[in-house]
């Protein structure tokens, strides 16, 4: 194969590989091959966009921007004829931030420890990527599982054993493809990490914020207009565009031709195995340092309480009160956004997968931080290094901490993977109504049924 990467000690890893190529605001073009001796050292640009503080610890800030962001990354342990199982990473960053090369997407510990070729893939972001209802960011992904299919044989990998993961919008990104008719054949099964599964958005939706985002371009400004602006420009606007809770300004929206029918009705029924989980402390890692809630009380509880459930407030703080014991005015906001936004929507999911017959396994993580005093439990986007293993990855040991019970923790979230890749069952009973078995990856490991049921049923 006339490439050249780089030796990892017991993987290779080609960056910067090409899958396709694009103008503004149209669909991508697949790129079949490579130039002869490509040089695969260098990883290719990230797609345009305002890093976020979580990126800047992933180190996005050293990577080179660019319009022309349509590149990934392959992990293998050899480039021979070994047919492994393949694992293609949809990253995160809610839509607007992110790219595939960030050191803790790192799959080189995954491709060696497990005999499998890990690939990580950029797509468009923000107005460029998912403006109105343009999806030219899912467009971008499924070309890359195109690519996939084409060439990953090329680098020990089989193409007849795909599976797709993501988290936080990642996570969104691969539930969604189960209902893009253009990936159908692209990929076999599907893990989905803490997926953001409220920012989906259906027409209505997407039309809606396309307007909102042309009103902050300016009075009267229209889409042809965004052909000649600046990709700073262009990114000016987004900020200035007022976000909605659910963050679903830029996300897949629900229409035809990429998505035919509502995405999560469409991948309810999808007979694909599944895995699906959520963090014990998701949003804290949005709130624990916000100031402006460091003088929260009980008001502030009733308020946001409130505002979701009405005239049963009074029990559903009594409900948080006694399953998150000692926890402070802000936390206990927290616990119950974290619901909302990320595990009850997760396990809704796995309800009506499980009513159609589709298999499906649910997870929780609660492997917490110790950092800052461990005021970040264990929050959004943390179980990262340990699916990955890249618990030594720059950055990582600010934000899990130390501790003895790291790598161990690593070992069992990427070997259930590892071995749903290989396998299509994770190692524990499938997620039903009746049972609902949900495995914990952390200190205490193991299979609950039905966890911390009187929340959830609070939100029914």
């Amino acid at each position: 194969m006339d490439i050249t990467g780089i030796d990892r000690n017991g993987s290779t890893e080609y960056r910067g590989v090409r899958f396709a190529t694009a103008d503004r605001f149209e669909p991508p073009v697949d790129v079949v091959g490579w130039e002869p001796g490509f040089d695969a050292t260098t990883f290719g640009a990230q797609a345009p966009q305002v890093t976020g503080a979580l990126e800047q610890m992933l180190g996005a800030t050293d990577l080179a921007t660019s319009e022309d962001c349509f590149f990934l990354n392959v992990f293998t342990p050899n480039a021979d004829a070994g047919a492994r199982p393949v694992l293609v990473f949809i990253h995160g960053g809610a839509f607007v931030t992110g790219t595939a090369s960030m050191p803790w997407y790192d799959g080189a510990s995954l491709a060696a420890g497990g005999d499998v070729v890990v690939v990580t893939v950029n797509y468009r972001l923000g107005a460029l990527g998912f403006l109105g209802d343009r999806n030219l960011g899912t467009l971008d992904q499924i070309s890359a599982l195109r690519w996939v299919q084409r060439h990953v044989a090329d680098f020990g990998g089989d193409p007849g054993n795909v599976t797709i993961f993501g988290e936080s919008a990642g996570g969104s990104a691969v539930v969604s493809l189960l209902a893009a008719p253009d990936a159908n054949d692209l990929f076999h099964r599907v893990w989905s990490m803490s997926p953001s599964l409220l920012q989906l958005r259906d027409g209505e939706t997407a039309e809606r914020f396309e307007q909102s985002y042309l009103d902050a371009i300016g009075a009267g400004a229209s889409a042809d207009d965004l052909e000649a602006m600046s990709v700073d420009d262009l990114l000016d606007a987004q900020q200035r565009v007022p976000m909605d809770a659910s963050m679903r300004v830029f996300s897949p929206a629900a229409v035809p031709p990429v998505f035919p029918a509502p995405i999560l009705e469409t991948a309810h029924e999808d007979t694909r195995a599944v895995v699906v989980g959520a963090n014990r402390d998701e949003m804290l890692l949005f709130t624990a340092f916000d100031q402006s809630r460091l003088l929260w009380g009980a008001a502030d509880i009733e308020r946001e309480f409130a505002a979701r459930f009405g005239p049963a407030t009074a029990d559903a703080i009594a409900a948080y009160r006694e399953l998150r014991p000692g926890t402070d005015a802000s936390k206990l906001v927290s616990a119950m956004q974290t619901d909302e936004v990320f595990r009850r929507p997760a396990q809704r999911l796995a309800e009506a997968r499980s009513a159609t017959g589709s298999a499906t396994w649910m997870y929780t993580f609660d492997q917490p931080s110790t950092s800052f005093g461990g005021v970040l439990g264990c929050c959004h986007g943390l179980d990262i290094p340990y699916a990955f293993d890249t618990l030594a990855a720059p950055g990582v040991e600010m934000f899990t901490g130390l501790g003895e019970d790291r790598q161990a923790v690593a070992e069992q979230f990427s070997s259930a993977l590892l071995r749903f890749a290989r396998s299509g069952e994770p190692g524990w009973p499938r997620f039903d109504t009746d049972r609902r078995a949900t495995q914990r990856i952390g200190p205490f490991p193991g299979v609950v049924d039905d966890p911390e049921p009187a929340l959830r049923t609070l939100w029914d």
